[in-house]
């Protein structure tokens, strides 16, 4: 989470929802190195929701918790770096779990982050692999994923083909 030694920007024009009472939420950050790659990370087979698949860095908006605030956190509880800059937002979208949990929004965004890209931090309790995707491997982010649930590959590769100059 931001603190006072540790400033989030935002670009002017990024909408961050504030979400209704009742609704539930996730955001994602799709983050890029210096090449010009997309990180990914590999979900646990172990895990409730899409177990076994790729996976950005993100997670759900707890209980009164705002979405720039849960973006940080889990940036940092996923991979130990710390969340700079939120250049873009990519999307937001609506989607149903296979876990039975019901209707969430997410509000995914290309971001820049403070440190070690070379050494993420992973939590492997719930990750069983990391990497750096280009264009030519975005049909590994479909892995185990049905027809049509590709929203993880979709993201990463609108990040891709719109990035900006300099990240």
């Amino acid at each position: 989470m931001p603190d006072d030694q540790h400033r989030v920007t935002v670009d002017d024009d990024i909408e961050i929802p504030s979400p209704s009472a009742g609704e539930v939420w996730a955001v994602g950050a799709v983050i890029l190195n210096r090449d010009g790659r997309a990180f990914a990370q590999k979900r646990s087979p172990h895990r409730r929701l899409f177990p076994d698949c790729w996976d950005i860095v993100g997670g759900h908006v707890e209980p009164g918790e705002l979405l720039l605030d849960t973006l940080a956190r889990e940036v940092e509880e996923e991979t130990g770096w710390r969340l700079r800059h939120v250049r873009r937002l990519l999307d937001i979208t609506t989607w149903t779990g296979d876990d039975g949990e019901g209707k969430r929004h997410e509000a995914d965004y290309l971001v820049e982050v403070d440190g070690d890209l070379d050494h993420p931090v992973l939590e492997w309790s719930k990750h069983t692999a990391y990497g750096w995707f280009g264009i030519d491997d975005l049909p590994r982010l479909k892995e185990n994923r049905a027809p049509g649930e590709y929203l993880i590959h979709d993201l990463i590769a609108k990040a891709l083909r719109d990035r900006p100059d300099t990240v």
